[in-house]
């Protein structure tokens, strides 16, 4: 058993788990796993030599995954085929759970703990794009935690504000992610971002990435920036056109001209590496078309983001297969390279899933070539 432990290195391990998920033997009851709605979904953060990691546990890959944990007492373990890797943590409830807003709206309804020290929130539950299969993103689950009463369907800024403070102060959060459903307006979410983040601002000191598709009119950028937005996330999810076009065929419609654009107008205003996008590596797009695309990101002061695609259940992507960690490893090895020698790292990003990193690998291998 000892011998099967350093065969694995951390990278390696890491990029499995997230391309396979794991499965629970036993749940101790203490998780704070999260199950469909917008993303990451299905999924559980574990920690790993140090590592956070947000691991699929829900999905249909991670039924047949290789790897499960175990808890036994105070100790849980990470094995593979029965065979001991690695002693884990998993991220425990966190205490701002526990509260409720004065009109008896629970903590966790207008915001969630991602990671183990990220708090998110989809401030618009809902999108114009979501409830038209014809239109809708294919792997969206943005829906499902609002039919299940999860969440609610529009967090104000108030409640946003209140939530914050008390993650800040009771669970030691250290960045926040402002996420949102697409509304029919012009501004396509920068709006929302914008009120969000004033009244946030206003209660606690705590860095906010916000994500919205790129706005009609680029003013926009530097009234997100001016109300305490420091990073910002417009993402593309795929990258050719005719992945765009098959997975998400509402979206597509806004072209990958506009989007790079976009990105330049917002670099202008948040600074290199400030900007990123999150691309889903595994829905049709080949290794070199998303490394061709980052190359152009990262010349722009773009951080790409890649992240394994991850089926959840419920959507119509549910059943598509995840990408093996081979795949993974083709694309982020590469890009570690790139993003390296652009000096455009995770750590130097200020909010968001960049820097939390813990829905890829990618910082490892980052990591491997400074």
């Amino acid at each position: 058993m000892s011998a099967a432990k350093p065969s694995l290195s951390r990278q390696q391990l890491i990029t499995e788990l997230l391309t396979q998920g794991v499965r629970v033997v036993n749940p101790s009851g203490q998780h704070v796993s999260r199950q469909g709605g917008a993303g990451p979904s299905d999924h559980q953060a574990m920690t790993l030599d140090g590592v956070t990691v947000m691991v699929p546990i829900y999905t249909q890959s991670a039924h047949h995954s290789a790897y499960e944990i175990e808890h036994d007492g105070s100790r849980t373990q990470l094995l593979k085929n029965a065979i001991p890797v690695r002693d884990i943590t998993v991220a425990h409830k966190p205490r701002f759970y526990d509260l409720h807003t004065a009109e008896g709206i629970p903590y966790s309804q207008i915001a969630t703990l991602h990671g183990t020290d990220v708090l998110a929130t989809t401030v618009l539950q809902t999108c114009i794009r979501y409830e038209n299969r014809a239109k809708a993103c294919q792997f969206c689950a943005i829906g499902q935690s609002l039919a299940a009463g999860r969440t609610i369907a529009r967090k104000t800024p108030q409640q946003l504000a209140e939530v914050a403070k008390a993650a800040v102060e009771l669970d030691g959060v250290k960045h926040m992610v402002m996420t949102t459903g697409t509304p029919s307006g012009s501004d396509r979410g920068a709006r929302i971002m914008v009120e969000s983040a004033e009244a946030i601002k206003a209660a606690v000191s705590l860095p906010l990435q916000g994500q919205c598709e790129p706005p009609g009119d680029p003013l926009w950028f530097q009234r997100m920036k001016d109300a305490g937005i420091d990073a910002l996330g417009m993402h593309l999810e795929a990258v050719t056109p005719e992945v765009r076009a098959r997975i998400m065929p509402g979206k597509a419609q806004v072209s990958l001209e506009y989007y790079l654009e976009a990105f330049a107008d917002a670099v202008a205003v948040f600074g290199r590496g400030q900007v990123s996008t999150y691309i889903l590596a595994g829905l049709g797009d080949t290794p070199e078309a998303i490394l061709s695309l980052s190359e152009t990101l990262i010349k722009l002061g773009v951080y790409p983001f890649v992240v394994p695609f991850v089926p959840i259940s419920g959507t119509p992507l549910a059943h598509h297969p995840a990408p093996d960690a081979a795949f993974m490893s083709r694309i982020l090895q590469p890009l570690g390279a790139m993003l390296g020698e652009a000096q455009l790292r995770s750590s130097d990003i200020k909010a968001g899933c960049g820097r939390c990193g813990a829905c890829s690998s990618l910082s490892s291998f980052e990591k491997a070539v400074a």
